[in-house]
């Protein structure tokens, strides 16, 4: 079951991460884990990254048959600290 400290550890380890992948790792359902993210974001320990239109983060989207398409993955990022 996955944890807040858990959710915020693995995206740290990642440095940035998708929400679908970040579920499997956690092994929690999407609206629970997104939950927990929001609640990172509130407490500043993460961020969403909504500039996503260079392409997936695995690279994967050039062999995608939705390739005119934005796309619409969610991914998060361990937040900076200045």
């Amino acid at each position: 079951m996955a944890s807040l400290l858990k959710v915020r550890d693995t995206v740290a380890l990642h440095g940035r991460i998708e929400l679908n992948q970040l579920c499997r790792e956690v092994n929690g359902s999407p609206a629970m884990v997104l939950a927990m993210l929001q609640r990172l974001e509130q407490m500043g320990c993460v961020e969403k990254v909504d500039d996503i239109d260079n392409g997936c983060v695995s690279g994967s989207c050039k062999g995608c048959p939705e390739t005119s398409k934005n796309c619409e993955t969610v991914v998060y990022q361990a937040k900076s600290v200045h």
